[in-house]
Parts: C-alpha cells; sequence; structure tokens
C-alpha cells in the first residue's frame, strides 16, 4: 500500500516514488490515474496543451489556469461520484519561458483542486518532477 505513506489531498514532488508504482497503486486503490509527460513542453501554452491532451480534457478547454481548474474539479465534479485521483505531472519545464513563477500557478491549480476534493472527502494526490 504505497498511499499509506502520503496524505489523501496532497500535491507533492515525485521523490523515490516511481510513476509505474503510482499507477499501479492508483489501479489498485480503483482511483483515476492522471498522467502527462510535459518534457516536450517549454512554455505556459505548451504545458496547458500537453496536460489538456494527456487528461482527455474536452475540445472547448480554454489553455489558460481557470479552464485547467473548471476541469480538475466542477467538470470532473459534475459528472458523478469519484472514487480519487492519482495525478503525476512529469518533467516540469524549468526555463525563461515557465519559470519558478509559472510552475507555482499551474501546482496552485492542482493545490485549489485537493482542496476541492478533500472537502469531499475524495483524495486527490498530485505528484510532479521537473526537467
Amino acid at each position: 500500500m504505497l498511499m499509506q505513506t502520503v496524505r489523501p489531498n496532497i500535491v507533492q514532488a515525485i521523490r523515490a516514488f516511481r510513476v509505474d508504482d503510482l499507477m499501479t497503486e492508483a489501479q489498485h486503490l480503483g482511483h483515476h490515474f492522471l498522467y502527462a509527460n510535459l518534457a516536450e513542453a517549454t512554455s505556459k501554452p505548451e504545458v496547458l496543451e500537453s496536460i489538456a491532451k494527456a487528461f482527455l480534457f474536452p475540445a472547448h478547454f480554454g489553455k489558460n489556469l481557470d479552464a485547467l481548474h473548471d476541469c480538475m474539479t466542477d467538470l470532473v465534479n459534475k459528472s458523478g461520484a469519484q472514487p480519487g485521483f492519482v495525478v503525476v505531472l512529469e518533467q516540469l519545464p524549468d526555463n525563461a519561458k515557465f519559470d519558478r513563477e509559472a510552475r507555482e500557478q499551474l501546482l496552485d491549480v492542482f493545490r485549489e483542486a485537493a482542496d476541492f476534493w478533500g472537502e469531499r472527502k475524495i483524495p486527490f494526490r498530485c505528484f510532479y518532477s521537473f526537467q
């Protein structure tokens, strides 16, 4: 039980966790596993586009942080009961086009989503790594 050591509603660095292990654990728990490899993205629009494609967001996704928040919270909540989430954002860019401030703004959206789901007693764990 890999998730016994991880709070149910958190955004944290992936550290020693392996993506395959997180995916297996999500399947074991019956949680949604959302994975985005962002190694090819270099800017905020590219990061948002990559996440939208990887998470199968609707075509009308606005490609901004507000739209990302809506997709990670209200849109999913309206689709019915949810068992929980394990989210992996691998290889977040670290460059002038996607600097620390941009990364923190993106991670804040996932922190807000963790709080949103936590209020509903639904686990939402997000793991990230940098390039």
